[in-house]
């Protein structure tokens, strides 16, 4: 049963950084795309930052390129998601998911992903 769980949420002030980490396990992490997505309350699910099986390509949505950045420890089945200069509007839940998304405007996309986690709140305070 593949399993992700997200960790490294909290409440933190604008300007300020968190890390969130998801930790996976069930099948073999290395062979598989990890997203990252967060869901404001009355917004949908949408789509933050991507890394392809390898960690050689990276994908991110405009809102946050140069803020956060993706990456994966396949030896410890663990993608990290360091967020900076966080904004109030950053504040929602975040989840991780894992899928095989072909490379390209595809792997932004949630049907894509076939396992998510449990999420992890994010709260930035003004």
């Amino acid at each position: 049963q593949v399993q992700l769980v997200e960790s490294g949420g909290g409440l933190v002030q604008a300007g300020g950084s968190l890390k969130l980490s998801c930790a996976a396990s069930g099948r073999t992490f290395s062979n598989f795309a990890m997203g990252w997505f967060r869901q404001a309350p009355g917004n949908e699910r949408e789509f933050l930052a991507a890394i392809s099986w390898s960690g050689g390509f990276t994908f991110y949505a405009d809102s946050v390129k140069g803020r956060f950045t993706i990456s994966r420890d396949n030896a410890k089945n663990t993608v990290y998601l360091p967020m900076n200069m966080l904004h109030t509007e950053d504040t929602a839940v975040y989840y991780c998911a894992t899928g095989a998304p072909p490379l390209g405007s595809r792997i932004k996309v949630r049907s894509e992903y076939d396992y998510w986690g449990q999420g992890a709140q994010v709260t930035v305070s003004s």
